[in-house]
C-alpha cells in the first residue's frame, strides 16, 4: 500500500492547488512505480513512501520559483522528473508559461520524462543529453536533487550555464559540513532551510557563484 495520500496534505505547497493538479500528482507517482517494474526510477525499498519521500520532498521546492521574476527552471541529472515534473505539474496552472527543462542521459529515464510530459500536457523541454558536455545554457533557477555531489553541481553551473539566477540543491544530513568544506574553493552566498520530509535535511540556494582562484 502507498503511504497517505498527498491530497489530504495540509503542507503549503499544496494549498490553492486545483483537485485536477492533486490529481495528476497521484496518477504520476502510480506512473513511476507502474515503470519501476522495468527500469530503475526509484529505490524499491521507496515506493510505499512515494508520496512523502518523493512527491513531497519535490513539491516543498516551489516556494523557489513560483516567483514573478523566474520563468524557467532546469534540473539536471532528473532521473524520474524528481523535483522536475513535480514542479511542472505544480506550475502549469500557477503560470501556464513557465517552462521546466529537464537534463537526463539515459534514453529509457528520458523516454519516461516524454510521456509524462505529454500525458500531463506539461510545459517542459526534455533533452535526453549528457549535461557534463552541455555549454552555453540559460535559465533562471538550477535545481537538482540526488544528482552529484555540491561541488560538481556548482562547476556545472559555473562551467556549462552561461546565465543563471540561483541553484537549488537538496543536502543530506552532512549538509552544513559539506557546505563549509566547498567554501574552502568557491564564493557564493547561500540561504538554507530545513526540509520539510526529512528533518536532518537541508534546501539550500546559492547565489553569486565564483570559484576562489579561477
Amino acid at each position: 500500500m502507498i503511504d497517505s495520500d498527498f491530497i489530504k496534505n495540509k503542507n503549503f505547497y499544496f494549498k490553492d492547488v486545483s483537485r485536477e493538479t492533486l490529481n495528476d500528482l497521484k496518477e504520476y507517482s502510480k506512473s513511476i512505480i507502474y515503470k519501476n517494474k522495468e527500469i530503475n526510477l526509484i529505490s524499491s525499498r521507496t515506493e510505499k513512501s512515494i508520496n512523502t519521500r518523493h512527491i513531497d520532498d519535490s513539491a516543498q521546492t516551489i516556494e523557489f520559483i513560483n516567483k514573478k521574476d523566474i520563468s524557467s527552471c532546469t534540473d539536471i541529472g532528473s532521473g524520474a522528473g524528481l523535483p522536475g515534473i513535480v514542479l511542472a505539474i505544480l506550475m502549469k496552472h500557477k503560470n501556464p508559461l513557465f517552462k521546466v527543462i529537464l537534463y537526463e542521459k539515459s534514453f529509457h529515464k528520458s523516454n519516461f520524462l516524454k510521456e509524462m510530459s505529454e500525458r500531463f500536457n506539461l510545459n517542459t523541454e526534455i533533452h535526453q543529453k549528457n549535461i557534463f558536455k552541455e555549454k552555453n545554457l540559460k535559465t533562471d533557477v538550477i535545481i537538482s536533487r540526488a544528482f552529484k555531489p555540491l561541488p560538481t553541481i556548482l562547476e556545472i553551473a559555473s562551467t556549462n550555464f552561461k546565465n543563471f539566477k540561483y541553484i537549488i540543491l537538496y543536502l543530506g544530513k552532512s549538509g552544513k559540513k559539506i557546505l563549509q568544506d566547498t567554501l574552502k574553493n568557491w564564493k557564493f552566498d547561500y540561504e538554507e532551510k530545513k526540509s520539510l520530509t526529512n528533518e536532518k535535511s537541508l534546501i539550500v540556494k546559492i547565489t553569486n557563484l565564483q570559484k576562489k582562484n579561477g
